[in-house]
């Protein structure tokens, strides 16, 4: 990953110290960001065996980017704004991250190792055994100084509390605000559109609202849906959001729920998917769109229309794409140039993706030259918070995943709780748009 050649800086030129090394970055962009694009694509240790690890997903939904920022530990660099002089440290390695004395662990038990079986039985080397594996497997060390007191909770009462401000989210925003109904969506991003915003585009998606085209004061950013709960006042949905620099608890009482959290990225299981330099299809065409970060030669691989968008993406920006494997089929009309339709992928790299091989349907093994992966498949439902509340959840055998179970207009098991968008199980952004405003009529209609 590099920053692209011709673009132009979208922020204020910073520095950050990463163990002692002054790392250029762009005021405000994710920290994980500024590293990739500065050639520190290691971020940490894995527990246990200590391998190599990479942002992944850069939806704080992979753990992978998790590293000590001044002084704390298990932050998800993906998600933390890069501020001029902030301390990063890897995690998990001894003495030093790329030299990492446990890493050993690996090359010496091939096949996996059983800690829970090593010298059980034998009194002093069990426990002994024991103390090792928790410390092999800690995530971090503790904070040095105490954490700050928490500010006091702050309450809110709305008629329609909105999770998600993606293309279903702002469809019923604006539905809401063409009815005047009050209402309040909380974006865990910093801005609002989701994939619209960063996705690989699609031909026929909306555009994205403005929000100042919405009612006043009803959008907040930067603030994470931590959960559905019940007290003596009611339901209220738990909100961490950020309030003049601080975080702090919100309790938004509402008469309505709709929850459009959209979905994560999986990933496929291949040989060395834990590499550095592995990404989540959002991930990247994120890096790209918002960033201007981009690798300079990517191998795609996956299934699903998001991967076709994402190679004319990568290429619109002068990214060379060495090949696209299609895991699911055969290419279709208007595929890049290079899919093929393959099976068992690979990625080839010591502490970073160097390059990538795959088995066409036709022929023998293929082996491609690349800094980046790209795994580019249909997310994964975001249905937690729906399921708290009272949702009915089920698993589609078909596809590998589990999904919300909602009407046509978005109603579910709980009378409360609607939905729309990725969480019921995916499709387009044209379609989520269209359901998101579907369950914003049909919540309407049982308002008091």
């Amino acid at each position: 990953m590099r920053r692209l050649p011709d673009a132009s800086l979208r922020g204020r030129a910073i520095t950050v110290d990463l163990e002692g090394e002054s790392i250029p970055a762009i005021e405000g962009e994710p920290v994980a960001c500024s590293l990739v694009a500065a050639g520190e694509p290691m971020l940490a240790r894995s527990v246990k065996y200590h391998r190599p690890r990479g942002p992944y997903c850069f939806a704080a939904a992979c753990s992978q980017c998790l590293m000590r920022v001044d002084g704390l530990p298990n932050v998800y660099t993906c998600r933390t704004p890069a501020r001029d002089g902030m301390k990063l440290e890897r995690q998990n390695a001894y003495p030093s991250a790329k030299v990492d004395v446990f890493e050993t662990i690996d090359w010496f038990f091939p096949n996996g190792l059983d800690h829970h079986e090593m010298f059980a039985g034998v009194p002093v080397a069990e426990t002994v055994m024991a103390k090792v594996a928790r410390q092999l497997a800690g995530l971090g060390l503790l904070p040095k100084d105490a954490a700050p007191a928490s500010p006091p909770s702050r309450t809110l009462r709305t008629r329609v509390a909105v999770v998600g401000a993606g293309a279903a989210g702002l469809a019923a925003a604006r539905e809401l605000t063409g009815r005047g109904i009050p209402f309040l969506m909380f974006e865990r991003e910093d801005h609002v559109g989701g994939r619209l915003a960063h996705g690989a585009p699609e031909a026929d998606a909306p555009a994205i609202d403005d929000v100042a085209t919405l009612a006043r004061d009803s959008v907040v950013t930067r603030a994470t849906a931590l959960g559905l709960y019940d007290d003596e006042h009611g339901r209220y949905l738990a909100v961490g959001a950020r309030e003049n620099g601080e975080a702090r608890l919100l309790k938004v009482y509402a008469e309505r729920f709709l929850l459009t959290p959209g979905g994560h990225p999986p990933m496929v299981p291949f040989e060395n998917n834990d590499l550095p330099g592995v990404y989540a299809g959002r991930a990247a065409s994120l890096l790209l769109r918002r960033h201007a970060v981009a690798p300079e030669r990517a191998a795609l691989v996956g299934w699903g229309q998001e991967l076709q968008g994402l190679a004319r993406l990568l290429e619109e920006h002068g990214v060379k794409v060495q090949v696209v494997v299609d895991l699911k089929g055969a290419p279709g009309t208007g595929a890049h140039p290079t899919t093929v339709e393959g099976s068992e992928p690979k990625a080839h790299g010591l502490r970073h993706v160097s390059a990538f091989s795959f088995t066409p349907r036709q022929g023998g093994r293929r082996k491609v030259d690349c800094d980046a992966v790209l795994v580019s498949v249909p997310v994964t439902p975001s249905f937690e918070l729906a399921r708290q509340g009272g949702a009915k959840v089920s698993f589609e055998a078909s596809r590998g995943l589990f999904r919300v179970e909602a009407s046509a207009e978005g109603r579910t098991d709980a009378a409360d709780v609607f939905v729309a968008g990725d969480v019921t199980g995916g499709g387009s952004a044209k379609e989520a748009a269209e359901a998101g405003r579907r369950a914003a009529q049909a919540l309407v209609e049982g308002l008091s």
